[in-house]
């Protein structure tokens, strides 16, 4: 099977100019895009977010979104670290979209149902194609472990962060760029 493509900056800024010319729901979907590249969580993990998963009772932003069982692939629950950039992306979002009840998806549609893993994988699939890139709703996943290694951490980290259980299943997401192997022979 074909790998998902990894995504560059300039192809991820590609992809939120497109989302900025759609009024209606460019927050959400700017904050969708920006969890599937900086969380690294699949595209079914996204879409069983639910706003008391990331929203502290205080109103802020965890550091830890902590997936229960039934969220997750394989039935095991796991943890996702949030950084500080998607921490800023999630309030904003959640700024303009603030039910009082906690328990509802954190993505809504349009008829504020949450989206199903298979309707959010095609919606990515459409975002990609309108915006002019050919990717899937695994090339976010894919392009944080890409690049996390290129930034130097190591493959154990990795597998935890994307929730394996086997390191070669880690090993097939990182795509080794050019830029990877050039900051590579340096090293020497």
């Amino acid at each position: 099977m074909a790998q998902a493509k990894t995504l560059n900056q300039s192809e991820i800024d590609m992809v939120l100019r497109y989302i900025s010319t759609k009024q209606k729901y460019s927050i959400r979907n700017r904050a969708m895009l920006l969890t599937s590249c900086w969380s690294g969580m699949r595209v079914g993990e996204i879409a069983a977010l639910r706003i008391c998963d990331v929203r502290n009772e205080d109103g802020t932003i965890k550091s830890e979104i902590r997936l229960s069982a039934s969220q997750t692939k394989g039935n095991k629950g796991r943890v996702v670290f949030v950084n500080e950039k998607l921490r800023t992306e999630l309030a904003t979002y959640l700024k303009h979209y603030s039910p009082k009840d906690t328990s509802l998806p954190l993505f809504a549609t349009e008829k504020s149902n949450g989206f199903s893993a298979n309707t959010l994988t095609q919606w990515f699939f459409w975002l990609y194609r309108k915006a002019g890139i050919k990717a899937s709703s695994h090339s976010g996943r894919r392009t944080f472990a890409t690049n996390l290694a290129s930034n130097g951490v190591g493959i154990k980290v990795l597998q935890h962060l994307m929730g394996h259980k086997d390191i070669q299943t880690t090993s097939i997401y990182i795509f080794a760029s050019d830029d990877m192997m050039r900051k590579a022979v340096e090293l020497v």
